[in-house]
């Protein structure tokens, strides 16, 4: 993706306005929310430190007790009993509320066995009182000063994790809506694609300001305080100024434009955003539902968490874009000559992997795919093949632990659980991947010819080398999550501690004396975007790869939002209650379903999609006799086709953003006098691979049950 703003324009102290004005906040936001989540463990740790350091056992005090300065108690350890009794039994104690409905004589022998209980609970509180007193010496003060500022620092940071994810989309909408980065199913081009896509951009963004607006003003209507206004406030800022935008670049163009063009194909070009905006608007706007976008856009701030950690992981992946890891992974592999389409596999393999810590596909396309598009050219692969192997790159391991899909849909629906799933993911992951293997085999253009293990053993032996400081790196990080926060490396921490890895990873690979030279533009692999080593070269990197976050976090998070507003539509619409609740055979039913989940694939992102899948469809999956662990199968590899399939093909428009414009150009001019598969490799490979899997995931267990 161009970075235009690193290159061009003045600069100051080094730095053009963009890395000013937009990736040193992204910057300072993503790092904001690492030091959140790494602080949240690092409080855990100084509580238990605080126990084991100043807790005495023997007197029964406990750290928690010495936080704060404790309240010396009221009552009196020494009453006088007689006259407390006394007191009790002629109704002077001052209770006259009591009194009115004590109708029988008090016991005076109770009298005073309830006041001494009392004394003797008032001593235990005196003297525990003191033993805290005591206990608190300077150096307890000291540690629970620094104790409780840090909890205030990390609690308020958690308190307000919707505001650090709403002023980063909002740095990253503009860029993204400035550089013309969104998502669409071609970039404009010409004159006529700039006029529609601005057009198109322009009502869309501002049918959301008008619905912002008028859900600000529901909420000041209701009566009830309206909690963090400035929330709402942000919303409006944000596609307001996407408005102004986008009404600019109707009337200015960019002078890359060409003249020309055709209604049809700019079409093409308006944003997948601004297609989800303007249907979800305009619905709602029929219904007089003017809020309803807002309302459904909210649930994003509701849900920050998960998009924050969204955003982690895109940073982690581009960091890793600039480092040499992957390259001298497979510098253990290339000494055997693999054909590409074997080494395509065996990188799809590993993969699986770090795609199942991300939880969706899409995301691990943007953080891994142009890597895996320049490894597979690397050692020979076609350009079309490599990008559909880039493309499936993540659609295999989102069946496996611990994706955070799973662990969502087990949330939602109390008939299946985690290990369930997980288990027959695996089987699912095998065979997704062993169709792979085929189909690649099956189409591939060169003979497999492997070098000699005499010469291939020793080669791949030395290339070891090289690799095990960056493993040591790796095991450092995640150790010391364990043993000095506490946290292991699990799909609940790896958004924290995966962009922290990934950092020092890039700090090693630039600062090692023995880096690799960085290749230049005109060679096959992926060329460094800031070359050469040293510390220069590390901030460059770190700068560069947080720039390149801003455009994929602007362009995904909006299409994933607007997608929480299509399901609204959806929702609303009554589509779901005219859809069938029985079926002639549960062969009907399942072909319908598979079409259906193929479907919502293409158009919604995957936690949104599992919200509305389980609400709607699933219960009558069950009812029609469909084991839910057979459903939820089936429905993660109906998603991933969906993902993988024209006309709308998400993965493919996100690796497209990360390889850019000009290499799939190539990849078109490669094979324009050749086949109807080579033509069209990229797209057949991936639906071909899934599809055959769905169908197997789908109707094989209905096939066996059915012979059994």
């Amino acid at each position: 993706m161009s970075q235009d703003g690193n290159s061009q324009g003045p600069k100051f102290m080094g730095r053009s306005a963009t890395e000013w004005l937009l990736s040193l906040p992204i910057f300072s936001l993503l790092l904001l929310t690492l030091i959140i989540g790494t602080g949240e463990y690092f409080h855990g740790q100084l509580l238990r430190m605080g126990e084991n350091m100043f807790g005495n056992q023997q007197a029964g005090v406990q750290y928690f007790m010495m936080r704060t300065d404790p309240a010396k108690p009221e009552c009196d350890p020494n009453p006088d009993v007689e006259a407390t009794v006394m007191m009790e039994l002629t109704g002077s104690s001052g209770d006259a509320i009591d009194a009115l409905f004590d109708d029988e004589p008090k016991d005076p022998e109770a009298v005073k066995a309830s006041i001494l209980k009392a004394a003797e609970l008032c001593k235990e509180k005196h003297e525990m009182y003191g033993k805290i007193v005591e206990n608190i010496t300077p150096t307890v003060k000291a540690y629970r000063a620094a104790e409780t500022s840090f909890f205030w620092l990390f609690h308020f940071g958690t308190e307000n994790r919707p505001l650090i994810l709403l002023l980063m989309v909002l740095v990253a909408s503009i860029y993204t809506t400035a550089g013309e980065h969104h998502i669409a199913l071609r970039p404009p081009k010409t004159r006529v694609d700039f006029r529609i896509y601005s057009v198109a951009m322009t009502v869309a963004t501002a049918l959301l300001t008008f619905s912002s607006v008028m859900y600000l003003k529901m909420q000041q209507d209701s009566g009830i305080p309206v909690d963090k206004p400035f929330l709402y406030y942000i919303w409006i800022g944000m596609f307001g100024i996407l408005t102004l935008m986008s009404l600019k670049q109707v009337f200015f163009m960019p002078a890359r434009a060409t003249p020309g063009g055709s209604i049809g194909m700019a079409l093409l070009s308006i944003p997948l955003f601004a297609w989800m905006s303007v249907i979800g608007g305009f619905y709602f706007l029929t219904q007089k539902h003017w809020s309803a976008q807002a309302i459904y856009l909210n649930q994003m701030v509701e849900l920050s968490g998960i998009f924050l950690n969204l955003a982690l992981f895109i940073w982690a992946g581009m960091l890793l874009k600039q480092t040499q890891l992957v390259d001298r992974f497979l510098d253990i592999l290339r000494p055997w000559k693999l054909s590409p389409e074997f080494l395509t596999y065996v990188i799809l393999l590993g993969a699986a992997l770090p795609t199942a810590y991300t939880g969706a596909s899409g995301i691990f396309v943007i953080a891994a795919g142009a890597l895996i598009y320049h490894e597979v050219r690397h050692a020979g692969g076609r350009r079309q093949f490599a990008l559909a192997a880039a493309a499936m790159s993540g659609s295999l391991g989102v069946v496996l632990r611990p994706c955070l899909l799973i662990v969502l849909i087990a949330a939602l629906n109390k008939q299946v659980t985690t290990q369930q799933l997980y288990g027959w993911g695996v089987a699912v992951f095998f065979l997704t991947s062993t169709l792979f293997l085929v189909a690649s085999q099956m189409t591939r253009t060169t003979r497999v010819q492997l070098e000699n293990p005499s010469i291939a053993l020793p080669a791949s032996l030395r290339a070891i080398g090289p690799v095990i400081p960056y493993i040591l790196v790796f095991a450092i990080v995640v150790l010391f999550y364990k043993f000095a926060l506490n946290t292991k490396l699990d799909e609940f921490t790896a958004p924290v501690i995966m962009p922290v890895i990934m950092l020092f990873l890039l700090i090693y690979d630039r600062l090692r004396k023995d880096r690799k030279p960085d290749e230049t533009p005109d060679e096959v692999g992926p060329s460094a975007a800031v070359p050469g080593r040293g510390f220069k070269a590390m901030e460059g990197s770190i700068r560069f790869a947080t720039t390149e976050t801003i455009a994929h976090i602007g362009a995904l998070i909006l299409l994933m939002a607007l997608s929480l507003s299509i399901g609204g539509v959806v929702e609303r619409s009554g589509v779901m209650e005219a859809f069938p609740q029985q079926f002639a055979n549960v062969w009907v039913a399942m072909a319908l379903f598979v079409g259906m989940m193929v479907f919502i694939g293409m158009v919604m992102d995957p936690f949104g999609a599992v919200i509305l899948v389980s609400a709607t469809i699933a219960p009558i999956a069950y009812q029609n006799g469909i084991d839910p662990v057979h459903f939820w199968m089936m429905v993660l590899v109906a998603f991933e086709l969906g993902y993988l399939s024209p006309p709308v093909a998400l993965n493919q428009l996100l690796l497209r953003q990360v390889v850019g414009e000009e290499e799939t150009d190539k990849a078109g001019e490669e094979v324009r006098n050749a086949g109807f598969y080579r033509r069209f490799e990229r797209w057949i490979l991936p639906v071909l691979v899934m599809g055959a899997g769905l169908l197997i995931v789908a109707f094989g267990p209905l096939i066996a049950k059915f012979w059994s």
